[in-house]
């Protein structure tokens, strides 16, 4: 390893050739604002476009961008000079001039990075006056806002799609004052294979990008006397929702996130981890249903609708792969309208709204496809995120960290311990596995802890002996390491059995619409850490296991992937690669006609 010395504001450090000033200011806790850089080392990002311009700094050269200046044997770097301060400053300016005002109603204020290095620079004025920026907004789809005037061209969003998701759905376009980061052509986002991961949300250092805001549909579904309103929380908000209520990342708040959904004015506060209990108990009665017949494999976790788009895009002539089970979002919706909603309450699954808290903005999308429901009622009604259920709470001056901890309400509220780790990559297959082991070989699995599909590397693998039979199995985060492992796949290569797929680095814990982590790996770490802890600390850590689960079947679904199980719980999926490229010739069709 060949090191260099080199001194940041008179200390000395030594760091690896090819290392940043920034990076290298990071080891001696030296903070050099910026808003274009991205870097992820989990996931092998690291931007280095120097498109911002606010990471200047004074080296005996000039002034330099931290970001994109590599560290040279002997350099001193100072971070602080009049030089330096004064040009960070005057970039910013300018950057405020072509920036709409209205930070206060403004969806990212109190987490826009451009708000935080203005207040740090005590910028209290905008200088510099002119034409601003009027490209308008794009609200097409159910998930993504894309506000044109509040991006800033940092391209983070850009590098996020492109060599991260590999989906390629955002890019530079036109030229000068004109420019800006969109689609092909400017196209709506509904016109483009956009898989709505909310990558490009997470990454976003100002307003330009954000989640479709649900919050107001919820409060008049809750204002309604004519429909009984419940709640389903994900697994991963359970770990992240505390953050936005200055509870330290990965801090276990279920019992008081309930109380909160039961002060808010729900009807019945569940829990999503009851279906992912039932999701295991269907995906592991077809995985072993496909591995007897040897067909159709391997099987793909279909739980991540980004991950859905994606296959449904990217690899049409694979779509006999996916297991066909609904996601868990889906299945509780299914089983609160036509179980809960005539057995239990006796009402129509009509009079009844479901409303999702998802760490996610793909689940917007999904709960809105026409295939997921039943006679024209929809499973899920309305999806939030994390992010959006914390503004609900502030909004009716509950105080989370405050309240006494309440339970969920059952039988939809009883899960157990496989269903927590759904919310970290590797965590269904590990739930998987766990029950698909017992119901194989009829032998009890003392040991269920999987490690070895524990992690957060891009693409994990390993192999479990099931009564005497090797299943290999594969783990992958991120939608440019689930292009690696299907091209493999496509292209014959594959030994997988199972594959899981989650579109965020390192699963839900990092979705689109948890609270901003910044870039912030240990945080998203920190979540997972939590999901782990509460599997670890429950009685029953088997999906097949769980009481209500049991009682479910017997009463109603009848046996695991059978008649009425397909009919509520299982979907199929769509050859959307025509749909995008059908888009895409009408819009050079009239690029065209407007050319001539």
């Amino acid at each position: 390893m060949s090191l260099v010395n080199l001194t940041i504001n008179g200390k000395s450090t030594s760091v690896e050739r090819d290392t940043t000033i920034l990076d290298a200011a990071k080891n001696l806790g030296i903070k050099i604002p910026t808003l274009c850089n991205l870097h992820m080392d989990e996931i092998n990002v690291h931007n280095k476009c120097a498109s911002c311009r606010v990471c200047m700094v004074d080296t005996a050269r000039g002034l330099v961008p931290a970001c994109a200046t590599n560290a040279k044997e002997g350099m001193e770097v100072q971070t602080n000079t009049p030089r330096a301060l004064k040009a960070r400053k005057k970039v910013v300016e300018l950057l405020l001039s072509d920036h709409p005002q209205d930070c206060l109603i403004c969806e990212k204020n109190g987490n826009c990075e451009l708000q935080d290095i203005a207040q740090d620079l005590g910028i209290r004025e905008i200088k510099y006056k002119g034409t601003k920026t009027e490209l308008g907004m794009d609200t097409s789809s159910k998930s993504i806002v894309k506000y044109h005037d509040k991006c800033i061209l940092c391209r983070r969003c850009e590098t996020m799609c492109n060599e991260i998701q590999t989906v390629g759905a955002l890019s530079g376009v036109n030229r000068g004052f004109e420019t800006m980061v969109s689609t092909f052509f400017n196209d709506p986002m509904t016109k483009t294979n956009c898989t709505y991961c909310g990558q490009c949300i997470a990454v976003c250092p100002t307003g330009a990008l954000t989640e479709v805001n649900n919050v107001n549909q919820v409060w008049n579904a809750l204002d309604k006397k004519d429909k009984t309103v419940v709640v389903q929380v994900a697994p991963a908000v359970r770990v992240a929702i505390g953050e936005e209520f200055g509870l330290e990342a990965g801090a276990i708040s279920t019992g008081k996130m309930v109380a909160a959904l039961r002060a808010l004015g729900f009807k019945y506060v569940f829990d999503t981890n009851f279906a992912a209990d039932l999701t295991i108990l269907e995906e592991a009665s077809e995985f072993i249903h496909r591995l007897k017949e040897g067909k159709n494999l391997p099987i793909l976790t279909s739980c991540c609708p980004a991950w859905v788009n994606f296959v449904e895009y990217t690899y049409p002539d694979l779509l006999n792969l996916p297991s066909s089970c609904k996601s868990p979002q889906e299945m509780f919706g299914s089983i609160a309208k036509n179980y809960f909603a005539p057995r239990v309450i006796n009402i129509k699954p009509e009079d009844m709204y479901v409303v999702s808290v998802m760490p996610c903005v793909a689940k917007k999308y999904e709960c809105s496809r026409e295939e997921l429901g039943q006679d024209d009622v929809l499973d899920v009604d309305m999806s939030i995120t994390t992010r959006e259920l914390a503004k609900m709470i502030k909004e009716a001056g509950i105080d989370l960290s405050n309240l006494k901890d309440e339970c969920f309400d059952i039988p939809l509220g009883e899960s157990t311990g496989a269903a927590d780790i759904f919310g970290a990559t590797g965590g269904v297959l590990e739930a998987a596995l766990r029950t698909a082991y017992e119901w194989v070989t009829d032998e009890t699995l003392d040991n269920v802890n999987f490690t070895q599909v524990r992690g957060f590397e891009g693409i994990k693998e390993a192999s479990v002996d099931i009564a005497g039979t090797t299943v290999n199995v594969c783990v992958a985060s991120t939608l440019g390491n689930a292009r690696k492992v299907m091209d493999e796949v496509r292209a014959g290569n594959s030994k997988y059995h199972i594959i899981e797929i989650m579109a965020c680095p390192g699963g839900c814990v990092a979705g689109g619409g948890q609270p901003y982590h910044h870039g912030d790996y240990d945080i998203i770490k920190k979540r997972a850490a939590g999901l782990y802890n509460i599997d670890g600390s429950k009685q029953l850590r088997k999906s097949h296991t769980n009481p209500a689960i049991v009682a479910l079947y017997n009463d109603f679904l009848g046996e695991p992937y059978g008649e009425v199980a397909h009919k509520l719980l299982h979907t199929h999926y769509f050859d959307k690669s025509k749909v995008y490229a059908n888009a895409t010739t009408e819009t050079l069709e009239v690029a065209e006609v407007t050319a001539d």
